[in-house]
């Protein structure tokens, strides 16, 4: 049975999970969904056709379902899917989707962390294990993959790509894709090396890394278009899940993918 403080106002039509905590002057309106032993803290905002997963926090002031800031909206119904253990702090902000993109929802996977005054704009997909690092604002229909962090003030332009396991600096401006397993950073941004501590602490083994490395040292630094880039990797290397996954995303990429640092220090970076 959910706990809800008296100062409280929950719409009756919202669905609310064992345990679920609800405090004073939250509000949650109709057509919520909210699963077992989540938290919404005071004065936090769930606005209509919202699911929450389990065991989920939700920060004072933060605003979970507002209708995007989108000219193209027409008061359709959208949607914001937020899966199980994801922390919602202070003031952040997750909109609604758009039936104008083709998705109409908005998505956040499992055990991502959103840092306060983080700004998620309508279609955005943010995968499993992200941080989103406080002042952090993603544009309309950007994805963010698994395990990617983005450091604080860091924006996004909209319809961008951050890959897997990717890090990027704080205060950067993301106006092109970033790719998996990299570090990236500087104004303009630029691609420094790869995550190298990031994919340590994951676990993977120094030969994958080094692999990663090689991988971008023939697509960053070795005088090739992106094109003959990816076709000497997928020639001169040996058949990998991350191969796969840089080729991939390489390929598949709208905007392009951030360059090369102009310091000529990003060598470097990946040792």
């Amino acid at each position: 049975m959910a706990n809800i403080s008296p100062l409280a106002t929950v719409h009756p039509g919202a669905k609310l999970g064992k345990d679920v905590e609800v405090g004073p002057y939250a509000f949650i309106d109709d057509n919520v969904e909210i699963g077992d032993g989540t938290k919404i803290y005071p004065h936090a905002t769930i606005f209509s056709y919202v699911k929450i997963g389990k065991d989920c926090s939700v920060f004072p002031g933060a605003v979970v379902g507002a209708i995007p800031q989108d000219l193209k909206f027409e008061g359709e119904v959208t949607y914001v899917e937020i899966g199980d253990r994801v922390n919602i702090r202070e003031c952040a902000t997750i909109n609604r989707g758009t039936k104008a993109s083709g998705k109409g929802v908005t998505r956040i996977g499992n055990d991502t962390l959103i840092m306060s005054y983080v700004h998620v704009a309508h279609d955005c997909s943010v995968g499993n294990h992200c941080i989103l690092v406080s002042y952090v604002g993603i544009a309309g229909e950007t994805d963010v993959d698994d395990w990617a962090i983005l450091g604080g003030s860091t924006v996004v332009h909209q319809f961008s790509h951050i890959g897997k396991h990717a890090m990027v600096g704080g205060g950067s401006k993301v106006n092109k894709d970033i790719p998996p397993y990299s570090l990236c950073g500087r104004d303009p941004i630029s691609f420094a090396g790869i995550n190298i501590v990031g994919l340590r602490r994951r676990g993977f083994e120094s030969d994958t890394i080094r692999n990663i490395r090689d991988i971008y040292d023939t697509i960053y630094h070795q005088g090739n278009n992106v094109s003959d880039a990816c076709a000497k990797v997928a020639e001169g290397f040996p058949e990998s899940p991350e191969k796969e996954e840089i080729l991939s995303f390489i390929r598949n990429s709208k905007r392009g993918i951030v360059r090369a640092s102009d310091s000529g220090d990003a060598k470097g970076a990946m040792e």
